[in-house]
Parts: structure tokens; C-alpha cells; sequence
């Protein structure tokens, strides 16, 4: 029991840590809206929508273990991540504000490259900031419940950006507000990168760490550049051989991808589906989906998982959950009805404990997991892991931004006609949103099927750990 009193984390601490998470799930939020601003508005070409939907994401798929390396092997008297994390969010938030500075009166090609180029500094300073601040999470606390309860506080936290991204939909189109969406889009991004840098920054200043200034890790200069990145590469392999970390990974995949997959065919469903194609009467009820499924996951879903996790393990907790989620699915499925848009408020509750849930136990999981990578290796690489798991969701992310398009294809929708004229199609595109993520979700639940670290099991590797740290002190 003294252990467990030891390694309990103030709850201001977890508290820093969720305002971080803000942050980093604001960002991502509000840029998906934005983004529907340089086709609608601006008058971007498909080709031109790709390039800066995908390369940015590539980019930033590719600079997240050289920063997860760079963040493990810090020597600083403000410890591993503290400096990165302010860094970052500092990038963030300039460059967010200038990213959308986008006006009607210049060319196409100005643009798209202004915008392009923008883009891949926010993404720089994304990754400089989400890679130590995600590993800061995972090393707050080395017991196994605590890990969960600091993810609860701040996925709870990190939430609260999904209830008010959908509203920026209603507020962006207003012209009450605006006189266009472009106007509204290089005015909102102040109001949304300023607040939102300042999230970045909190846990940079009031998460406490120690000095790693005398620590044994690789040396980080420009003449052993060759040597770090065929160890980032080591890393990368020898964190795979661990068979529990891939499948957090795997069913990561699939549950967060086949879910943001038909995600971007919200709008398109509820507008066709029960609105017979006309966005103006379909008034809230497009926000009114995101934002009460986020409430859910808030005030229902993130508390009764942290329980459940408590008193039937995590891995029982992940599964019930996604379990609990695939009802939500089929529900929705017939709870779709022309003309009685209300009904679909009764399946969001069981649908979002899919993805609701994902994050507060797999995080807390990766954790577990990377005592195990300690106690293989003898090194504590958070932000390798932190970078390696958050990779499999950024391509994944973009592999799904690509499977909406084909699903829209394969069904034939097209969405210059009405209902009328295409109701096989929209009947198709209703059936793939909610079937093809419980496919995923059910191909995740048999990934973790036989996943098998526990509290019992991390227990014991706890105790090693401590065992061995004592014996390297004494040496």
C-alpha cells in the first residue's frame, strides 16, 4: 500500500497534463473544419486539397520518432521534455495564426504554397510539442491504476475540443458573424491559436521533472547524426519485438481509423439521409452529432471506463467497451429516420465508448508497456514509444482521408443531387458509416483477445525494476 501512496500524482499535476491535451486535441479539431474553407472558398482543386491534406501528415509521420529520440536521450537541468514542449507550442500557435491568412484577391498558386509551406511548420511544431508531451504522461507515474486515472483527467480535459469544434461549423457560415468563411477563418484561427498555445505550454511549466543533466544517454550532436538514427531505427525494432506494444498498436489502428474514416461523411449522411439533401434545414443537427457524442464521452464514457478498468483489469475494460460501442453502431444504423433527426441522439451515448475510450486505456496500457521495455533493454524511451504509437494513428489518419473518398465512389453519391434522385447511394454511404468502423472495432477485439500484461503481471515487473535500480545505485 505505501508504494501506491508514493506514486500517487497530485491532482494539479494531472490537471497541467489534461490542459496540454487541450491543446492537442483542439488543434487537430479545428483545422478539419477549417480545411473544408480552401475547396469551399478558395477554390482549391482536388489535387491541391491532397497534397496539403497528405504531405504535412507524411511529414509529421516521419519526424515523430527523431523527436521521440531526441526527447529520450535530452541532458538538461529542465529534464527530457519540459523545453520541447514550450517550443512547440509556441510554433504552434504562430504559425496556425499565419497558416490561414488566406485571402480571395490572390492568386491560386500564392495559396496553395503559402499555405503549404505554413503548414509544414505547424506540423513541425506539432510534433515538437505532442512527442515529449504525450511521453510526459507516461512517465508521471509507475503504478498501474495511476497510469489510468492520469489519462482519465486528461482525455476528460481533452475533450472539451470536440464539444466545441463541431460549433465552429454553425459560426463560420453565419454571415450574422462573417461576411464569408474565408474572413471568418484568418479571424478564428487568433481566437483559436492563441488560447490554445497557451494550453500547449501549461504542462511545460508546472509538470515537474528532474535534471537529466548527468544521466548515461546517446550523445545528440550534428557528428554522431549517422550513428542516432540507425539507433532510432534499433529502437523502432526493438520496440515492435514486444509482442503487447504491437497490438496496442494494431487495434489502435483500426478502431481510431475505421472510425475517422466515415467521420468526414457525417454531414453528407445526416444532411441526405434525413434531410433529403438540404443543408439549410438540417440547421444544428450536423454540430449537434459531434458535439453530443464528445459530451457523452465526457460525462459518461471517460468516467465509467476508469472504473471498469479498476475493477475488471484493462484489458477487459477494452474490450467491454468496444463491445459496448458496436451496439452503438448498429443502433444508429436504424435509428437514422427521415424527419426525426432526434433519434440518433439515443444510439451516441453507446457509440461513443469505441473511440471514447480508446485513448484512456491505451495510453495507460503503452505505459505498462514500456516497463517491459526497460526491463528487456535497461532504458526508459517513452517519447520512442509515445512516437511510434502516435505514428500508426497519423498514417493510418491519412490512409482513412483516402478511403472516405473511395467509399463515396464505390456507393456512386454524388452531392449535387438530392435524396430523391440517389437513394440507393445514400442508403449505401448510411450502411458504410456504421458498419465498416464496428468491422474495425471487432477486428481490434480479437487483436487484444490474448493480450496479457495485468496489474498482477505489472506488479512484478515493477517490483524487478525497483530491484534492479537499487542494485545500479549501490554500484
Amino acid at each position: 500500500m505505501s508504494e501506491t501512496v508514493v506514486n500517487k500524482v497530485p491532482y494539479s499535476q494531472k490537471i497541467a497534463f489534461g490542459i496540454g491535451m487541450l491543446a492537442n486535441q483542439m488543434f487537430p479539431a479545428i483545422l478539419s473544419i477549417f480545411m473544408v474553407v480552401l475547396v469551399q472558398d478558395l477554390g482549391f482543386p482536388g489535387w491541391m486539397w491532397a497534397l496539403v491534406y497528405f504531405f504535412p501528415r507524411i511529414f509529421d509521420a516521419i519526424t515523430d520518432p527523431i523527436m521521440g529520440y531526441i526527447s529520450d536521450n535530452t541532458k538538461s537541468k529542465w529534464g527530457r521534455r519540459r523545453q520541447y514542449v514550450l517550443i512547440g507550442g509556441l510554433i504552434m500557435g504562430i504559425s496556425y495564426i499565419f497558416m490561414w491568412q488566406l485571402f480571395k484577391e490572390n492568386s491560386l498558386q500564392f495559396n496553395f504554397w503559402y499555405f503549404f509551406l505554413w503548414s509544414i511548420i505547424f506540423y513541425l511544431g506539432l510534433t515538437i510539442f505532442s512527442v515529449p508531451y504525450v511521453a510526459m504522461g507516461y512517465e508521471m507515474s509507475d503504478d498501474f491504476h495511476e497510469r489510468t486515472n492520469i489519462m482519465a483527467v486528461a482525455q476528460w480535459i481533452g475533450q472539451w475540443a470536440w464539444v466545441i469544434a463541431p460549433w465552429f461549423w454553425v459560426i463560420m457560415y453565419d454571415p450574422d458573424w462573417f461576411p464569408s468563411a474565408d474572413v471568418a477563418a484568418r479571424t478564428l484561427a487568433i481566437w483559436v491559436a492563441i488560447p490554445c498555445a497557451i494550453c500547449a505550454i501549461v504542462p511545460a511549466l508546472f509538470i515537474k521533472s528532474e535534471s537529466t543533466l548527468h544521466k548515461d544517454y546517446e550523445t545528440l550532436n550534428v557528428t554522431t547524426i549517422g550513428s542516432s538514427l540507425n539507433n532510432i531505427f534499433k529502437s523502432f525494432r526493438e520496440a515492435f519485438k514486444i509482442k503487447e506494444f504491437r497490438k496496442l498498436c494494431g487495434a489502435t489502428f483500426f478502431v481510431y481509423n475505421a472510425f475517422n474514416t466515415v467521420a468526414s461523411l457525417t454531414f453528407f449522411v445526416i444532411v441526405y439521409k434525413l434531410f433529403n439533401g438540404d443543408p439549410d434545414a438540417s440547421g444544428i443537427w450536423v454540430s449537434l452529432f459531434g458535439c453530443i457524442g464528445a459530451l457523452g464521452t465526457t460525462f459518461i464514457v471517460i468516467p465509467v471506463v476508469t472504473w471498469m478498468s479498476k475493477v475488471l483489469g484493462k484489458k477487459k475494460a477494452f474490450l467491454l467497451s468496444q463491445g459496448i460501442s458496436v451496439i452503438g453502431y448498429i443502433m444508429l444504423y436504424f435509428l437514422f429516420i427521415p424527419g426525426r433527426p432526434w433519434m440518433y441522439i439515443i444510439a451516441l451515448p453507446l457509440f461513443s465508448f469505441g473511440i471514447g475510450s480508446l485513448f484512456t486505456i491505451m495510453m495507460s496500457m503503452t505505459a505498462d508497456v514500456i516497463d517491459i521495455d526497460e526491463l528487456n533493454s535497461g532504458k526508459r524511451r517513452e517519447g520512442i514509444f509515445g512516437a511510434i504509437y502516435w505514428w500508426m494513428v497519423k498514417v493510418g489518419f491519412a490512409i482513412a482521408g483516402a478511403l472516405s473518398g473511395v467509399i463515396i465512389a464505390i456507393v456512386g453519391f454524388n452531392p449535387d443531387l438530392v435524396t430523391t434522385d440517389q437513394q440507393s447511394a445514400v442508403d449505401g454511404l448510411h450502411a458504410f458509416f456504421c458498419f465498416f468502423p464496428m468491422v474495425g472495432t471487432l477486428i481490434a477485439m480479437f487483436i487484444m483477445k490474448d493480450y496479457d500484461v495485468d496489474e498482477q503481471k505489472a506488479t512484478k515487473i515493477k517490483e524487478e525494476l525497483i530491484k534492479r535500480r537499487g542494485e545500479l545505485q549501490k554500484n
